[in-house]
């Protein structure tokens, strides 16, 4: 199996944890938790911040000293709301008491100190339409450069439609030349609907050194250290994904692979 594709550890408890280290990358870091009702996670923040994303589910959370009550309302992520979100700083700590059974993603990135906790969503965050014909997509976004939440982290919902490609035209942000590109690392949490499905997503970059095609099924994590890396919804199996990015840089600018700009062209 590619080093690219990580499967979680289990159903229950933590069940992703990717870092820099364990990426051989230098920004992004993603863990995933699966509680059960009554069941607390809790970690330090150190010198990352933390975006934390209620994927599924409610918990009580407490973080950078203040308690922000129960947070989520969305039970199934295929129910497409805007997320419950909460932006934690470097040098914090934060915890979650699972008032239902969920699911807690924990995106993280070098922190600076230059943002004070915050509530992120549902407030502000629209389901907003992306694409045409077979690659709209619909999106939630979390933490972009338009809105100032955060030091380095950006993050977003996708939800790509069964039979409909996502993060197409394919496209690279993998060279610290802004403002033309930006060098951003990035991780894929997919989920699929109905979850016994799979998704494809490659990984690949112009001249063939990297060039990976994974099938991805419910839960799994692709990393994109660099390269194009568009996905594919098979017919009948509805594609979400939670996006986490950062560099040193925190904007996205990228350019499209030289077979698919004619398209990003087209359709602009």
């Amino acid at each position: 199996m590619t080093d690219l594709l990580h499967k979680p550890f289990g159903t229950h408890g933590k069940v992703h944890q990717i870092t820099p280290e364990s990426a051989g990358w230098r920004y992004v870091g993603f863990s995933l938790y699966r509680l059960r009702a009554g069941e607390t996670a809790a970690e330090a923040t150190g010198d990352r911040e933390v975006i934390l994303v209620m994927v599924e589910g409610k918990a009580a959370i407490r973080a950078a000293g203040q308690d922000w009550g129960v947070l989520g309302d969305r039970m199934d992520v295929f129910e497409k709301t805007p997320p419950h979100c909460l932006y934690v700083p470097n040098d914090e700590a934060w915890e979650a008491v699972a008032e239902t059974d969920c699911v807690i993603a924990v995106c993280s990135a070098p922190g600076k100190g230059g943002h004070a906790a915050r509530r992120i969503g549902p407030d502000g965050i629209t389901l907003t339409e992306r694409g045409r014909g077979t690659n709209t997509r619909l999106i939630n976004n979390i933490a972009m450069e338009a809105e100032d939440f955060a030091d380095s982290l950006l993050v977003t919902e996708v939800f790509t439609p069964a039979g409909h490609w996502s993060s197409y035209p394919s496209h690279r942000h993998d060279e610290d030349d802004f403002p033309r590109i930006t060098y951003l690392e990035e991780t894929y949490y997919h989920r699929l609907n109905p979850a016994s499905g799979f998704g494809i997503q490659r990984v690949y970059t112009d001249d063939g050194a990297l060039d990976e095609t994974m099938a991805v099924s419910d839960g799994d994590v692709v990393l994109v250290p660099r390269g194009h890396h568009p996905c594919g919804a098979p017919y009948g199996f509805e594609m979400y994904y939670l996006n986490v990015m950062a560099g040193p840089l925190r904007k996205w600018r990228f350019v499209p692979a030289p077979e698919v700009e004619w398209i990003m062209e087209r359709d602009a």
